[in-house]
Parts: C-alpha cells; structure tokens; sequence
C-alpha cells in the first residue's frame, strides 16, 4: 500500500484516497473496515478484481482474512462510491465500464483539458507548466513497467493540466471520474495503446510547450489521450 501511495501526488491522494490519507497523517490507525476497503478497491483499480467480475462476501473474507462485518462494511462503502454493484438477489460484482461510460468521460476529459491546455498558454504559462508536466512525465517514465503505477502518474500529469485553472469546482468534478479513468487508461494500454510511445510524445509535447508552439503541444494531447486512448478503450 505505500507503495501505491508514493507514486501519485498530494491532491490525487487526497481524491483517490482519503479516508487512508487522512488517517496516515493523523497516524490513526485503520480499522479492519477501513483496511478490507483499501484492499478491495485497490484490487478493483488495479484490474485484479476486473470489470463484471462477481464477488462473494465468502470469497472476500477468505482473501483478506478478516470477518464478514468489516468486509460487509466496505463493500457497502465502495457501493456508495459506484464501484461495486448488487442486484435484487444481493449478489455482488464489480462496476462495468460500458461504451457509454468510455465516451462520456474522454467527452468531458477532451473538454476540461482542452480549456485548460489553451489556458497555459494564452495566460503566458506555457513554460512553467513544461516543467510541471515534465515531472509528471519524468515519474511516468520511471513507472512504464508497471501498468497501474504508470496509469495513476498518467492521470496525475492530466491533474496538472487541469489545475492550471485554479478551479475547486471544475478540479472536483475532474476528480469524481478518476477512478474510472484508472481503470479505463489500462485497458486503453491492454487493447494496444503503448507506453514507450506515448511516454516518448509527451517529452515532445513538453518540448513544444517550453518553445511555445500551442498546436503541435495540443495536437499530441489530443492524438493520443484523447483519440488513441479512447479507441483503444472501445476495442472489444
């Protein structure tokens, strides 16, 4: 677990997890529901529990060792968070993601990050925020063999994109679909989009950043986090 937690910056910690944040800095120790929730979303973010995959309190409690009550508890948690469904019957699986969920949130991605891309730079920002997002791209890269860690640095540098608005508001609507955007990048890169080349076009879009060219930095943005990603997504 503290692993996971190294890689992502503070603001997407606080956004991912921040029951366990919370509880890390106050050195407040975790309850076992607190616990069995941390394990079990983490394994529904990371793809070990996929989308659609039925899950039984039975098989739960066996995996984490703990009794029925916290694990109960923190299925019902991740329920109210929608990543976990149950139906009439009460039988438990984890949230789908339908092609309807993948074009609305790359819909609302390409509209927020597209704003605020073209804001770096009519605001004069351009070359600060090549250095912002070249640290992003920089922890990318030292995540590229790990599919989940690189998924959560990806979404951390499309964070920075967003928090050059200095918008509580837009960042916290941005933030209500990350966990579907974590989930969604890997299987983007599962279906084929590549890691070595995307890292390796986002150091060109930072370099087109630092030079101030808006249209050959927005085009890789838009090629391959907006298009490519999508795509790959759709893929059956």
């Amino acid at each position: 677990m503290v692993q996971f937690v190294t890689v992502m910056g503070q603001e997407y910690r606080h956004a991912i997890h921040a029951k366990y944040w919370e509880n890390t800095m106050s050195e407040k120790p975790l309850s076992l529901a607190e616990k069995a929730y941390e394990k079990i979303k983490q394994n529904i973010m990371n793809l070990t529990y996929p989308p659609g995959m039925p899950l039984t309190e039975a098989m739960l409690t066996k995996e984490l060792g703990m009794s029925r009550s916290p694990v109960r508890s923190a299925v019902q948690m991740l329920q109210t968070e929608g990543l976990i469904e149950s139906d009439y019957y009460r039988s438990i699986t984890v949230k789908k993601i339908t092609r309807q969920d993948i074009e609305e949130i790359f819909q609302l991605r390409e509209l927020l990050e597209s704003y605020a891309f073209r804001q770096i730079f009519t605001s004069g920002r351009h070359e600060e925020y090549s250095y912002r997002i070249e640290e992003k791209v920089v922890r990318m890269c030292a995540a590229a063999g790990d599919l989940y860690k690189w998924e959560i640095a990806d979404t951390d540098m499309h964070m920075e994109i967003i928090r050059a608005l200095g918008n509580s508001r837009i960042n916290k609507v941005y933030e209500n679909t990350l966990s579907e955007l974590i989930r969604i990048g890997q299987c983007s890169v599962k279906n084929g989009m590549r890691i070595p080349k995307t890292n390796d076009n986002l150091k060109k879009m930072v370099k087109y950043m630092r030079e101030g060219d808006y249209e050959k930095s927005f085009a890789i943005l838009k090629a391959d986090h907006f298009e490519i990603g999508k795509d790959s997504a759709l893929k059956e």
